[in-house]
């Protein structure tokens, strides 16, 4: 199937999620589910000793478009990634939460709502089914230069359903938020170039060290236990 076969049919299928959801209950108020904490040995094996700390919050919905298990993946591969770095996910907090249908799209004015009703550690990364900004990108991410009107979503990341070379995406949106930066770069094979790619997972030394050091700086990243 080609690629584009293939993003048509994912399309479908969240096109049909979305209407089957539709006849949820709409009133279900914004709880927490349920929640669990992975240790670094869950997610990509212990950290070095030189390795900077990066805890993050994962949140999924009760009846979501995102199952916890692909949650879970994307954020390995994501965090495979990081660690050329010096950067070890070492805790993830996955939260499954119930909410009504609309906060399971990426909508500022919602979005907004959602966030500051969970109050959760930071960074978090929402699984959600699409987004409804504009323009649409298949992954965002909200640092802190980008979210001086929408300040509930200061280092958040959102990831939609149709969203291609997941893990990937969600690294690099990751580095948007530590370097808090929305710079993109036209290297080849390079993590921040715009568009995503199985052959873009490479940063250069200083990506890495502007990561490291503004990550640091503003508490997303931690020295070494």
């Amino acid at each position: 199937m080609s690629p584009f076969l293939g993003s048509l049919a994912l399309l479908c299928l969240t096109t049909q999620f979305v209407s089957a959801s539709l006849a949820q209950d709409t009133t279900t108020a914004i709880r927490i589910a349920e929640r669990s904490t992975l240790g670094a040995e869950e997610i990509g094996g212990p950290a070095k000793p030189s390795d900077k700390r990066l805890d993050l919050t994962l949140v999924y919905f009760t009846a979501g478009a995102w199952a916890a298990d692909d949650a879970l993946v994307t954020t390995r591969g994501a965090a495979k990634i990081l660690q050329q770095c010096g950067v070890a996910v070492t805790t993830l907090e996955l939260v499954r939460v119930t909410a009504p249908l609309k906060f399971q799209f990426l909508d500022t004015p919602s979005s907004r709502e959602l966030a500051r009703s969970l109050s959760l550690a930071k960074p978090t990364i929402y699984f959600v089914t699409d987004t409804r900004q504009e323009p649409q990108f298949e992954a965002e991410a909200v640092g802190r230069a980008n979210s001086t009107t929408r300040p509930e979503l200061t280092d958040t990341v959102w990831v939609t359903r149709t969203v291609r070379d997941v893990g990937i995406a969600l690294a690099h949106e990751l580095v948007h938020v530590l370097t808090d930066s929305g710079t993109h770069v036209d290297t080849p094979r390079n993590l921040m170039r715009e568009e995503t790619s199985p052959t873009n997972t490479l940063l250069s030394s200083a990506q890495c060290a502007q990561l490291r050091s503004v990550g640091t700086k503003n508490g997303l990243l931690h020295e070494p236990r």
